[in-house]
């Protein structure tokens, strides 16, 4: 009991001692926050003053304000005795409002109230002229009853005329009354504050003193000399981790040979830089001894303890040793690794696109700085423009060049680039053989013969070069050089053997991309050729269209067709899928489109025709023979009348069409869906339209509406949305829904057609029922003949007659029920001659003894084009003959 008594009041005197460490920081800490108390108490003291100042401001503003508008104040105030009523006011708001006191006064400020009555009519103290002008007025000043803070508010008339002043305020004794209350709170504060960091200092005390063990200064300072000395004099590298495993002491060995930060002690060692096989062994919870580690360059012998339990604080002790005996291996091990990491990067970077120069640029951006410090890829012509490299010798061009400088004497990209084929060097390169040149000084076959370039290329400091074949499926599409100059090191046989590795992996990527283009291209220059060059000559509509290509070519496609009887044929189509099948399909279908609109078939019947062709070549097409099938192919086509000013149109799995009114309005008309072609055999139903002149039919495909981050119906009221109320012609109003639906780079093929109805006029259409007798002729053909006459077309009436004399007695002899004569002038002379009857004539040629067959015949030779279309009721027969030269259309 009595050691530990001693034990006690030795630990309290060192504690309040100056002479240990324990007792300084006690009384250092003890000055520091009775310091920082007072300064926070008066900190305190200061911040409540100044918040009540301003709260006495605010207060003052609201009270003046108050004063100001309150009913009545302006009426006193040009009352003949503005006291007798603002005095009593005054008070009453002064009492209830808690400030010093409620002064109103007139412009010149003579007061009419104060809290002393003697004041009433003695000039008021403080500053006028800003609240004379309709400002308010926050002033500190000495006034009549003391220091004070007041506000000074005017008083405007409905004019807004200043015709009064109002001040209210606050004295500073009363603002020092309300700190007097808290300040014993702030000085209990500040004791309880002080007492709790005294006692707070002491218990730190008391746990340094056991870690010191109540040693002095020089004692601690002579300890950590020894402890210094020993770390830094010793040629191992010390590592002390925390249970946390962060890092406490490390010597400078062990900073050296692991790289360590100047910041590193105290850091958690996964944060200090190191890879993780090192982070994971400094960390381990097992022994290690001797085992041999490489990082950074160096291979280490570690040794590793864990701080057993109850030893100490948990931790743990690491010393490094660098062998040097195998430093030799190390370096060759590092080079391996390199190369190995390099052409694992080449794998994965080399060759992400499909795009012949971006590949060339792919092979700079791998080589350099970790391999050459400039890298050039010059590339056959033909390669470029995805070609097969000829065994001539086919002109060369820099595909790429990159460097780790870009004021560079190389030659840029695109620019040609000649060698001498007599080299046996370049004749190497030819066969497939890299070639390695340490003394660029001394040779003359890479100088492709051009001095002055070669002299800037020595004097820019380039010394060594390794050109690679690019060879590829047994043909060479270029050649990759390797150039040094800031590392002074000449390329050696190793680094040839990995130019050599990097070439070929090269080689194959630019190949694919060649190969890519040339398939691209050729897709595309069939789609291009398959696609209509412009819109045909017709009267029926004003017709615009865009076709915008997305980077895999598809097979959307459109068209516009003259029919007969002044009428058109719009049509859109879409075949699913990409690519050079997708392109060769749409223009089977699109062949197939013309062939069946030739027959003037109708939408319903022609989409069912269609249907029946892509079924069969479905049918007839085999997996293998590279065209695949046309099923999911979807058309929408119409046929427009301008006679009659009427549409039909039929769609087989394809999106309906947009009808734009003349007044602007936009609707999709109802048209029943249908499978896609090829898909079920199913009637298709049409629907009939009766548009107005000037209507606009958009007609697109889904690439327009459709989108990955919008759904259909989306799609389909943003068309609306760009569509409504648009004016102009078709050309702009393509170009306005273009800007407007599309992105820069569309995902899918987009064909747009915006067709502007027109009508024929009346006064071009005549049309005559013929009766079914033979002498009636006779009678329509002179009626013709005056039509024509009124159009100005005397010179062609005879074989008009001709025609209309053959039509019409092959209707009365051969066909049955009423029969129609209709003429209409559009760009030709169109005669139709309509019965009831479904049989067809047909052209076939008389022999000399027979007595009839010449009809048809003799329409053949007279009319431009002559043909059959079948109606509801029966049939017509037309005829178009070419106008005149210079007659207007």
């Amino acid at each position: 009991m009595r050691a530990f008594s001693l034990r006690g009041s030795r630990g309290r005197h060192a504690l309040f001692s100056v002479r240990s460490i324990v007792g300084q920081m006690f009384i250092l800490q003890v000055v520091l926050v009775s310091l920082l108390v007072v300064a926070a108490a008066l900190a305190l003291v200061l911040q409540s003053r100044q918040d009540k100042t301003d709260a006495a401001f605010d207060r003052s503003l609201g009270v003046a304000q108050t004063v100001a508008n309150a009913p009545g104040t302006r009426e006193a105030l040009v009352a003949p005795d503005p006291t007798a009523v603002l005095q009593p006011r005054a008070e009453a708001i002064r009492k209830d409002a808690a400030v010093d006191f409620v002064v109103v006064m007139d412009p010149t400020g003579i007061r009419y109230t104060h809290p002393k009555p003697d004041r009433i009519g003695k000039r008021f103290v403080g500053t006028l002229e800003p609240a004379r002008r309709g400002e308010v007025v926050r002033e500190s000043i000495k006034g009549t009853i003391g220091p004070l803070h007041q506000v000074v508010v005017p008083v405007e008339n409905a004019d807004g005329d200043v015709i009064g002043l109002v001040s209210a305020g606050v004295t500073v004794d009363r603002i020092n009354l309300m700190i007097a209350d808290e300040l014993p709170i702030v000085l209990a504060s500040a004791a309880g504050v002080l007492a709790l960091a005294t006692g707070g200092a002491a218990l730190v005390g008391r746990r340094l003193l056991r870690q010191t063990r109540g040693m002095g200064p020089r004692e601690i300072t002579r300890m950590y000399e020894h402890h210094d000395a020993v770390l830094h004099a010793v040629r191992e590298g010390v590592l002390i981790l925390d249970e946390h495993n962060r890092l406490l002491l490390a010597n400078d060995e062990a900073r050296r040979l692991l790289g360590l930060p100047p910041d590193a002690p105290g850091r958690p060692i996964d944060e200090l830089g190191l890879d993780r096989a090192t982070v994971e062994l400094l960390s381990a919870d097992r022994e290690v001894t001797d085992e041999v580690h490489l990082t950074g360059g160096r291979l280490l012998a570690v040794n590793h303890r864990p701080m057993p339990r109850g030893e100490g604080p948990p931790s743990s002790v690491t010393t490094l040793r660098d062998t040097t005996e195998m430093r030799a291996l190390s370096g060759r091990a590092e080079a391996v690794q390199r190369r190995l990491s390099l052409l694992y990067t080449a794998s994965v970077r080399i060759g992400t696109t499909l795009e012949v120069a971006r590949t060339a640029e792919e092979l700079t951006e791998v080589a350099v700085p970790d391999f050459a410090d400039f890298v050039t890829v010059d590339l056959a012509a033909p390669v470029l423009r995805g070609e097969v490299a000829s065994g001539r010798e086919a002109p060369m061009r820099r595909a790429a060049t990159g460097g780790i400088t870009d004021d560079h004497p190389l030659w840029a990209a695109r620019q040609r680039v000649s060698l001498d084929p007599k080299s046996p060097q370049i004749r190497g390169l030819a066969s497939g053989q890299a070639v390695a040149e340490s003394d660029l000084a001394g040779t003359d076959w890479w100088r492709a013969g051009d001095e002055e370039h070669a002299r800037r290329l020595l004097d820019y400091g380039i010394h060594s070069l390794i050109a690679a074949p690019l060879h590829a499926r047994g043909m060479v599409l270029g050649v990759a050089s390797f150039w040094r100059s800031r590392n002074p090191e000449p390329f050696d046989t190793e680094d040839l053997s990995l130019a050599e590795e990097l070439a070929a992996r090269t080689a194959v990527c630019v190949d694919n991309a060649r190969r890519y283009t040339r398939e691209h291209d050729m897709a595309a220059t069939l789609q291009s050729s398959l696609l209509p060059r412009g819109v045909p000559e017709q009267n029926a509509v004003e017709a615009a269209y865009r076709y915008r290509p997305a980077q895999a070519i598809g097979g959307d496609f459109f068209d516009v067709i003259p029919l007969s009887g002044a009428r058109v044929a719009l049509v859109v189509g879409d075949v699913v899928g990409h690519g050079l099948h997708a392109a060769a399909t749409m223009g089977r279908l699109r062949t197939a489109v013309h062939n069946f609109a030739a027959l003037d078939l109708p939408p319903d019947e022609l989409l069912g025709r269609l249907s029946e062709l892509a079924d069969r070549d479905d049918r007839d097409e085999s997996d293998t023979d590279g065209l695949g099938s046309v099923t999911g192919a979807t058309c929408l086509y119409a046929i427009y009348d301008p006679v009659e000013g009427h549409c039909t149109m039929a769609r087989a799995g394809h999106l309906p069409p947009a009808l734009v009114h003349p007044d602007g309005r936009v609707e999709f008309p109802e048209l029943s869906a249908q499978p896609p072609l090829g898909v079920a055999a199913v009637p298709f139903e049409t629907a009939e339209l009766r548009l107005a002149e000037g209507s606009r039919l958009v007609l697109y495909t889904d690439g327009l509406v459709e989108a990955p981050d919008r759904d259909i119906d989306e799609g389909l009221e943003l068309l609306r949305t760009a569509l409504t109320g648009r004016p102009g012609d078709p050309e702009e109003m393509c170009d306005a829904v273009l800007g407007t639906m599309l992105p820069a780079q569309p995902r899918d093929d987009v064909a747009l057609l915006i067709a502007s109805t027109r009508v024929l006029p009346p006064d071009r259409v005549a049309s005559w029922d013929v009766p079914v007798t033979p002498a009636s002729v006779t009678t329509v053909r002179a009626e013709a003949s005056r039509r024509l006459a009124s159009w100005g077309l005397e010179g062609i009436s005879f074989i008009t007659e001709l025609i209309l004399t053959e039509l019409i007695t092959n209707a009365i002899r051969h066909a049955s029920g009423p029969i129609r004569l209709r003429l209409l002038l559009d760009r030709a002379l169109i005669c139709e001659v309509s019965d009831s009857s479904s049989t067809s004539p047909h052209l076939r040629r008389a022999a000399t003894t027979d007595e009839g067959g010449r009809g048809l015949f003799l329409v053949a030779q007279y009319a431009e084009h002559w043909g059959t279309r079948y109606t509801a009721t029966g049939k017509i027969i037309w005829a178009e003959q070419r106008l005149p030269r210079g007659y207007p259309v």
